[in-house]
């Protein structure tokens, strides 16, 4: 019985970090495709309250380790161009 206990707590907790693995992908996309967006904007040309927008969100994006944001712009097929 203890078994058959541990076999379904196993099979939950890999069912669990499934979702967390596919929730993950789908927050990298979105995270690739804001920081892809950010980059081509041109801030120039916007109301204030959409540069204010944006800055928020490049610095959200900018706070991601490095790691995090490669992944993303890898999920996305984008890459920084300096």
């Amino acid at each position: 019985m203890q078994n058959n206990i541990n076999i379904n707590e196993i099979n939950m907790l890999r069912t669990e970090l499934e979702l967390l693995m596919r929730e993950r992908q789908s927050l990298l996309k979105v995270t690739g495709a804001a920081a892809g967006l950010i980059a081509e904007m041109d801030s120039h040309n916007l109301p204030l309250s959409t540069v204010e927008a944006a800055d928020l969100l490049a610095t959200s994006i900018n706070s991601l380790a490095e790691e995090t944001l490669q992944d993303a712009l890898i999920a996305v097929n984008a890459e920084i161009v300096n």
